[in-house]
């Protein structure tokens, strides 16, 4: 299945995409990535969502580097800020490419909360799915936004 960027997905999903943006940028998330041998795990990272993007640095000796390199399939999830999830998740699942493009990485470096190391590797996640949960009166609400080619 075909993932897309950011872009697309704020396009056809603005309001999930705001959501999205404000719980996941420059903050800690987890991402699940599957091992070579099909294992999942998590690993917390710092996406970074700007012009149309959503990146993640990751050292190159990371575990995630070759889960991402060999499969390129993740799934995102916020962190929750308390045990009533106030604040809501947002999860999306997709597809890893890394980047090599010297300006898109300037670009994500530039709106980076933080200075990566030069070794680090910068990876675009592209999306597939994406899905919010918030809570009100005790009742979750879900939206859900999948991408149909």
């Amino acid at each position: 299945m075909d993932a897309v960027s950011w872009s697309l997905f704020q396009e056809k999903s603005h309001e999930l995409a705001c959501f999205g943006k404000k719980r996941l940028d420059g903050r800690v998330a987890y991402l699940a990535t599957i091992r070579l041998d099909g294992v999942p795990r998590a690993h917390p990272v710092i996406p970074i969502i700007e012009k149309g993007y959503c990146f993640i640095f990751v050292e190159a000796n990371s575990q995630k580097v070759r889960d991402l390199q060999g499969n390129g399939h993740f799934c995102l999830h916020c962190a929750v800020n308390d045990s009533s999830g106030s604040s809501g998740e947002f999860q999306m699942t997709g597809s890893a490419s890394q980047i090599m493009d010297s300006r898109i990485r300037n670009l994500a470096e530039d709106a980076s909360g933080y200075r990566p190391s030069p070794k680090s590797l910068l990876f675009e996640l592209r999306l597939i799915e994406a899905l919010s949960t918030t809570y009100r009166g005790g009742r979750a609400l879900r939206s859900r936004w999948l991408y149909k080619n």
